[in-house]
């Protein structure tokens, strides 16, 4: 077992997880008499080898990146929030709705009420998940399973039976959103070689801002991961556990929420009907574990996932492998990147003496040093 300080067992758990993703996979391949060479090399010139597969990475990682604060949000209360899917899926058939609804209003009053629309579908339906916890204790991980196929069949029978069909090309699909509700930069997508990258990037980067200042800097985040380091501890310290499992559920799907705005309205520029849970709620899922639960790593853990989906690609038109090879080895690196605790365990973490100090007798106050400068600093509090 391996000595490192916390910070350096953060950084090398994740790396050394990719990598062991990428040997597996390349012995998967070499079983299967492919070069694992040329396919990695084609997996990474599809992704990041011209402006138009880099613009199709950072679409793909768009969402991904709102779904991953989502569940990192919640994650930081101690909840298990596995209805994104579901919440993704009312945030992109609510915004769709909203501006074919509406296609006289203009573009700063529209694509701003998509937006919230979309988000305030997510929230919602996360929050049903939050309140019956907070109420009646009832395991989210039940509940959000359940509401993932109450919102797939929901949308289903609204898109089918309450849409009007003015909205739509069939029962199956909308028209095309109208320019003045599309997230779509014409200026962008010539930058990046006509991909559908959209303005869903911009909206990420300001979620992450606003993720990474909501738990390092406000009291809303500090009482969230304070109720789910220790939901006792910070209700006798007059933190109401039930409001707070609440706000991180609402947030939590309001991020979900937004995952499925910038898909409608930026990548497909419709909604259609799904037949099963979207695979961008698991990745987004995914994404949260690797990156950490931090901003920064839900931002490399985004473009990673996203490289192996549009690589992926590549690999079967350049390298010639066949769709059901590139599954495995995609599934395999994934495999590897999820069970990165296990990776965790070859690394023992080593005890800061600067975390302890020791005071004088001076220096103590009237709770023997309890409430003066000789407490033990907290891991993480500095």
């Amino acid at each position: 077992m391996i000595k490192v300080t916390p910070k350096v067992k953060n950084i090398l758990v994740p790396v050394i997880s990719v990598i062991a993703g990428f040997i597996v996979g390349a012995i998967i391949m070499l079983i299967w008499s492919y070069n694992p060479f040329q396919a990695y090399s084609s997996m990474f010139s599809s992704a990041l080898g011209n402006m138009n597969g880099i613009g199709e990475t950072i679409r793909e990682a768009t969402p991904l990146i709102f779904i991953a604060i989502g569940f990192a949000i919640a994650s930081k209360a101690g909840f298990f929030n596995i209805g994104l899917p579901g919440q993704a899926q009312a945030g992109w058939l609510t915004s769709i709705w909203i501006v074919l609804a509406n296609p006289q209003l203009p573009k700063p009053v529209l694509l701003p009420l998509a937006i919230i629309a979309g988000a305030i579908a997510g929230a919602i339906v996360a929050g049903i998940a939050g309140y019956l916890r907070a109420q009646f204790g009832t395991n989210e991980v039940i509940t959000t399973i359940m509401l993932n196929y109450i919102v797939l069949y929901t949308c289903q029978y609204l898109m089918q039976q309450v849409m009007s069909s003015k909205l739509r090309i069939d029962t199956d699909t909308t028209k095309t959103i109208p320019a003045n509700g599309s997230l779509k930069l014409n200026w962008l997508t010539s930058m990046f070689g006509d991909s559908r990258i959209n303005a869903g990037i911009f909206l990420a980067i300001i979620g992450l801002i606003f993720y990474w200042y909501l738990m390092k800097k406000t009291t809303v985040g500090f009482e969230i991961k304070a109720v789910g380091l220790n939901p006792f501890a910070s209700r006798y310290a007059g933190m109401s556990s039930k409001k707070n499992i609440i706000i991180s559920m609402l947030l939590s799907g309001a991020f979900s929420g937004l995952g499925g705005v910038v898909q409608g309205l930026g990548t497909y520029q419709n909604y259609f009907t799904q037949t099963t849970s979207l695979d961008i709620g698991w990745d987004g899922l995914s994404v949260a574990l690797l990156g950490g639960g931090t901003a920064i790593g839900i931002l490399l853990a985004s473009l990673l996932f996203s490289i192996l989906k549009i690589g992926g690609l590549g690999m079967q038109t350049i390298a010639g492998i066949p769709y059901e090879i590139v599954s495995i080895v995609i599934a395999a690196i994934i495999f590897f990147i999820a069970i990165n605790y296990v990776i965790g365990l070859l690394f023992k973490t080593k005890k800061n003496r600067s975390d302890y100090y020791i005071p004088t007798r001076k220096e103590k106050g009237p709770n023997n040093g309890v409430d003066g400068p000789g407490r033990k600093v907290i891991e993480g509090e500095k």
